[in-house]
């Protein structure tokens, strides 16, 4: 008997954490989201933008990179909707798309930083 009082409170237990799950799409899209991060050019090219709008001319300086390399990161990072852009001229220049980015890479360096 007393097995199955145990088996009862972890089926209840495991009802209410499922109730408080995000759904499945929402939790692939989360994923997909900190899949981006784990790319290090991605990274660097991230911090970059946390200190200065930057065009891709200069962020490729910065990394010693090829524009095309970093043209094919920055691509990536604003589909995730993790930069923005503005264009001056021809020239394009980004920068992080909200303060969510900048708290989100803060907290990961602070993290791994303990």
């Amino acid at each position: 008997m007393e097995g199955n009082s145990y088996i009862s409170l972890n089926e209840e237990l495991a009802r209410e954490v499922e109730e408080k799950l995000p759904p499945e799409e929402e939790m692939q899209n989360l994923a997909e989201f900190y899949k981006v991060f784990g790319d290090s050019t991605r990274l660097k090219i991230m911090f970059a933008l946390l200190c200065s709008e930057m065009c891709v001319y200069d962020i490729a300086m910065l990394l010693g990179m090829s524009q095309s390399a970093i043209s094919h990161q920055l691509r990536v990072l604003k589909q995730m909707d993790l930069v923005k852009n503005r264009r001056v001229g021809k020239t394009i220049f980004y920068s992080p798309a909200d303060s969510h980015i900048v708290t989100i890479l803060s907290q990961g360096l602070d993290h791994i930083e303990e």
